[in-house]
């Protein structure tokens, strides 16, 4: 293999075959092949992209390069649900012990925020003592044991794609379609799942906020699982404001435990259960979106959902009193309320700005190298379309000290803006999207 003719090959628009990716990977991992000439092949295929063969290649290629979570002798369903990203989504911490509590396997595997999105990683070491980073063989053991295991990407699972995604993010060829799925769909292929739901984002705060771009990014992935026989069901969900009340790292912990108590926002809810129905459908424990969504309403109601979150903790080593005692989770030494200017119709709260901003009170990276603090960021009760009078709190901002105040209400002060008009807003969920196409969502009937 000599990677200059691969490199020019691509750039004139050809095509890379799979034995060539199989060696290109395999290299490029163990070091034998420089940076700079993935580099260059990086950016020929921001211009020319790949084809599904490629795609393919490029996927089986990074899985192999590592090892795979191994629960083929687990006879229930496995299910896992992946987000593009958003500003409040703490969805995979209500979903996942939600989902188990019915009797369905979830090998989570989830990142660090990064940009102005956050992580599920981040929040859930927000709970004291609590470990992400468990070993393939101790997180097979966990979901054996209690259907559940949130974890991050370990040094054992698709390494070659933790290698090529720091260079895409240092050489601006994130934004590639194929590289984007290729590089979820081999760390949740490695997870050895029998299904797989995605939370597609758009609007103003998603990676994608074009509705095309993240429908064909959908029908990727959907394509990279059923070449393998993994179903794969995309919902496009909104992401021009942020999800929930809370934005910030133990702020969203602390609203996931509402969630799992009953007292969830309307609209985390409903994008909760959208997601929750698809996941115990392709498990196989609910025949419709009507019955999956009382499945859930009821194991939330009867507490069981919560217990299975605080024996998720306890596996791996959180502290569970959490649940009872929210103030045993990191806080913000200073909460100042952030109050409408005017009288007024909330026509914007813009997640990216939100996001932004929880960045600058330290809640977030602009590195991977930075360090957060867990307790800082925003709760913002307005939503768009709200009718809001001048003095009226429309958020909090939880800060380490009147500098962060400052910043907070700068923030805030972009990002929600007010005026006369009603607004137009996404749907909460709009579209879902299988191997077989795409169909308008709609709210089963309670």
């Amino acid at each position: 293999m000599i990677v200059p003719r691969l490199i020019e090959r691509k750039r004139e628009g050809g095509r890379i075959v799979e034995p060539e990716w199989h060696e290109l990977i395999a290299s490029y991992a163990a070091g034998k092949v420089p940076d700079y000439q993935m580099s260059a092949l990086l950016m020929a295929i921001f211009f020319r992209g790949l084809d599904r063969e490629e795609t393919n290649a490029l996927t089986d290629s990074m899985i192999e390069s590592g090892g795979t979570l191994e629960l083929s002798h687990i006879t229930q369903a496995r299910i896992d649900k992946h987000s593009t990203g958003g500003v409040g989504d703490k969805v995979s911490l209500i979903l996942a012990p939600l989902i188990a509590s019915l009797g369905v396997a979830v090998p989570m595997m989830s990142g660090r925020g990064l940009g102005h999105t956050g992580g599920t990683l981040d929040k859930l070491e927000s709970i004291p003592g609590f470990r992400t980073n468990l070993s393939l063989k101790e997180a097979a053991e966990q979901i054996e044991r209690i259907g559940c295991a949130l974890i991050g990407q370990t040094k054992e699972i698709a390494p070659a794609d933790r290698k090529l995604y720091a260079l895409r993010d240092a050489t601006a060829t994130v934004e590639v379609i194929p590289l984007i799925a290729a590089s979820i769909m081999s760390k949740k292929l490695a997870e050895g799942l029998t299904g797989l739901v995605l939370d597609v984002k758009q609007g103003s705060g998603a990676f994608m906020p074009d509705a095309e771009r993240a429908q064909n990014l959908a029908r990727a992935m959907i394509q990279l699982g059923a070449d393998r026989g993994t179903p794969v069901v995309a919902l496009l969900t909104a992401m021009d404001r942020p999800l929930g009340f809370a934005c910030g790292n133990a702020l969203e912990v602390k609203e996931s435990i509402d969630a799992l108590s009953g007292n969830g926002p309307d609209d985390l809810m409903e994008v909760t259960y959208a997601l929750g129905a698809e996941m115990l459908m392709l498990a196989g424990a609910a025949a419709e979106p009507r019955d999956a969504w009382k499945l859930m309403q009821d194991s939330i109601a009867s507490g069981k959902a919560m217990e299975k979150f605080r024996e998720i903790i306890q596996a791996q080593g959180g502290n569970a009193s959490i649940i009872e005692r929210q103030d045993l989770l990191p806080s913000a030494p200073l909460n100042v309320d952030f109050t409408a200017k005017m009288d007024g119709i909330v026509q914007e709260v813009a997640p990216r700005t939100v996001g932004h901003g929880v960045i600058a009170l330290r809640g977030g990276r602009r590195t991977m190298e930075d360090k957060i603090d867990p307790s800082v960021g925003f709760v913002i009760t307005a939503k768009p379309g709200d009718e809001v009078r001048s003095g009226q709190p429309l958020a909090s901002i939880h800060a380490l000290d009147e500098a962060g105040v400052k910043e907070g209400k700068r923030a805030l002060g972009e990002a929600i803006r007010i005026g006369e008009e009603r607004p137009a807003f996404l749907p909460l969920v709009s579209v879902k999207i299988t191997s077989e196409g795409k169909t308008r969502w709609e709210r089963p009937e309670a």
